[in-house]
């Protein structure tokens, strides 16, 4: 068991879901109260095109990691099935496959995507994370998510389009913006991702993001979720590396001493100029059994 304060054995001894078991009935009725307009915003980045086409170099990813791909049979150039004919005069182009990578795409990190030494969150053994998936702590343990989100628009706070490449936002930053209560999602924008737009290699340059006292910050006000429109949470730097020492590592801190599901490589600027701070949060990984992660389009409701 870490010996840094966690949540090992607060939900039962069998627990893979974390601080998600904070979204109790009550807990969710109480956040839909969080929308006031009904409109409703993806939070996504955009998955675009295969490797045959330059489409997914137009989206922001991390340096050397497999890109997001979309194939689809409909001419013949990325998929070799074909079309396929459904009635006289009709086709239908089918979606072959998609392939993500973390650090590429929107995605939520699943519990098992984290552990020091032998043990997974709870003291789950390492060992059941294997080439064929994960038997404890997947993400399929996940289901849904339907909480209050709170959006901590930190460039904004500071009056900035986004943060510096080498910004670790501190705990006290967050507490100025916003104090969350249990079970809310935390939803954190640098507007390191419009960088992009600007340049590749800026954006390649490191990302800022969370202090580890932040992390520890977040944790102790029992959010069930943490997300950000970063690549890893904490920041980066141009290695695309953490430069923290191990014991203040986000991954560790969130997802493996508190059951933290991290969501990673969100778009929120149309959220951002929205200029709310709290909303419905939804999102539902896919069912992926044993899987470390899922592509995810999570939703914000006004």
């Amino acid at each position: 068991m870490p010996a840094e304060p966690n949540n090992w054995g607060r939900f039962g001894p069998e627990d893979q879901r974390g601080t998600l078991n904070l979204l109790t009935g009550d807990v969710v009725l109480s956040a839909l109260a969080a929308a006031r307009t009904g409109q409703v915003l993806s939070l996504s980045m955009p998955i675009r095109g295969a490797t045959s086409s330059p489409a997914p170099t137009t989206v922001p990813h991390l340096r050397g990691r497999p890109l997001p791909q979309h194939f689809m049979s409909v001419d013949g150039g990325d998929y070799a099935a074909g079309v396929r004919p459904v009635g006289a005069g009709l086709r239908m182009a089918d979606d072959a496959l998609i392939v993500t990578h973390h650090g590429t795409t929107t995605h939520m990190d699943a519990l098992c995507h984290m552990w020091s030494g032998d043990e997974l969150y709870n003291g789950h053994p390492a060992a059941r994370v294997r080439s064929y998936g994960a038997t404890r702590c997947g993400i399929e343990q996940v289901g849904g998510v339907v909480a209050r989100g709170v959006l901590f628009d930190v460039p904004r706070h500071l009056g900035l389009d986004h943060l510096p490449a080498d910004f670790r936002v501190p705990a006290q930053l967050l507490a100025e913006i916003a104090v969350p209560r249990a079970g809310d999602v935390a939803v954190i924008r640098t507007g390191w991702p419009a960088v992009w737009e600007r340049s590749h290699e800026e954006y390649w340059s490191g990302q800022p993001g969370l202090s580890a006292g932040a992390g520890r910050w977040l944790a102790s006000m029992d959010v069930s979720a943490v997300a950000a429109d970063n690549a890893a949470i904490g920041g980066l730097n141009e290695r695309q590396l953490a430069d923290e020492p191990l014991d203040d590592d986000l991954h560790l801190i969130l997802l493996h001493r508190h059951g933290i599901h991290l969501i990673e490589m969100l778009w929120l600027e149309e959220l951002s100029a929205a200029g709310r701070t709290e909303f419905v949060f939804v999102a539902a990984p896919l069912r992926i059994e044993g899987g470390t992660g899922s592509p995810l389009n999570p939703l914000a409701i006004l």
